[in-house]
């Protein structure tokens, strides 16, 4: 019987890793967060760590590249049956989002956990 006790609740993607490592190259630590909100949708966003304010409302989901990753309560209640899987995407993303400078996004997938 498989368990989900020793699987990771995020992981990440070469493609996301790789872009991870240049963003920290370039702006230091960092960290992510995924609210689900009206205006960022339930996009990954990326930020100098410490840049957003993490609250009793978020949890802490793991870690991507050695970099902490926060979903908000209410959407951790959506995905807390998910692996979350952090890829990449070309295009346009939020505007407050680290990476959307360089033409790419930071986008999630899941799989639903056993």
């Amino acid at each position: 019987m498989t368990t989900t006790k020793n699987v990771a609740k995020v992981i990440a993607t070469e493609a996301a890793l790789a872009l991870i490592a240049q963003l920290k190259a370039e702006h230091g630590s960092l960290m992510f967060h995924q609210s689900g909100g009206c205006c960022d949708g339930s996009t990954p966003m990326c930020f100098p760590e410490g840049e957003l304010i993490i609250g009793d409302g978020d949890v802490l989901l793991g870690e991507i590249g050695e970099c902490p990753f926060y979903i908000s309560a209410s959407q951790y209640e959506y995905w807390k049956h998910t692996q979350l899987i952090i890829d990449v995407a070309s295009g346009p993303g939020n505007d407050f989002s680290l990476e959307s400078a360089d033409g790419v996004r930071f986008l999630s997938r899941s799989r639903l956990l056993p």
